[in-house]
């Protein structure tokens, strides 16, 4: 079993969107792992399981059926035949994620779930790619930024959107983040010996896809053709 590539970094940093953009320019499926702990906070959530108990979400656990597919170029996550996509990023779900996430059978049921997808290849990002399967990936990247342009970043990438945001508001929301990563386990991708630190405070997002291309190249990374 062996994946392509992994990819992690601090908040705002822009990992997913690299990422993505890296598996469509490699052919790879991209993964996601946040949102498929984000999946599984929201099982809990309609099944009204208290995420705190472990007996409980150990059981309710089992009924949890999280695939992760690819479609026109994007990845699509189901919860029990549902398409969830747009149901995983509200607040609600997420203070649900926190507290689920750490449970050991929500952890165990996802690192599964990411075994069966490394074994065809893909572009995994986040932090919670399991310390089993991360040894497996050609090309481990660790993307970080200054707090101060992954503001900007995000900042920009809201109102691209169309969404309502405040600079100020982003840039304090990355830094309690920040202060919050300070106080709890350290990406194991960022330890991992053979992990690229890759600083793109002076580059631009196209920059650093290239430039994360031109390792996968270096090692060996080939494309699928998805």
């Amino acid at each position: 079993m062996s994946f392509n590539v992994a990819i992690d970094g601090p908040a705002g940093a822009g990992k997913s969107t690299v990422a993505r953009a890296v598996a469509k320019s490699l052919g790879l499926i991209y993964v996601d792992t946040g949102a498929m702990y984000r999946a599984i906070a929201l099982f809990m959530l309609r099944e009204k399981v208290d995420g705190k108990d472990e007996e409980a979400v150990s059981a309710k656990c089992r009924e949890a059926d999280v695939t992760i597919r690819y479609e026109n170029g994007e990845q699509v996550v189901y919860l029990n035949g549902e398409n969830v996509n747009s149901f995983l990023r509200t607040e609600e779900v997420s203070g649900a994620t926190s507290v689920v996430s750490v449970q050991p059978a929500v952890r165990e049921k996802m690192v599964a779930l990411q075994q069966k997808l490394a074994e065809s290849g893909c572009v995994m990002d986040g932090r919670d790619i399991g310390t089993c399967v991360l040894p497996d990936a050609r090309v481990k990247i660790y993307l970080t930024a200054s707090s101060e342009v992954r503001a900007k970043r995000r900042f920009d990438e809201l109102k691209n959107k169309g969404e309502s945001c405040d600079l100020e508001q982003i840039r304090a929301d990355i830094e309690e983040r920040d202060y919050r990563d300070m106080h709890r386990a350290v990406s194991p991708l960022k330890q991992a010996k053979d992990a690229v630190l890759l600083d793109s405070s002076e580059m631009t997002v196209s920059q650093v896809i290239e430039r994360i291309l031109e390792i996968c190249a270096d090692a060996g990374v080939k494309g699928t053709g998805l």
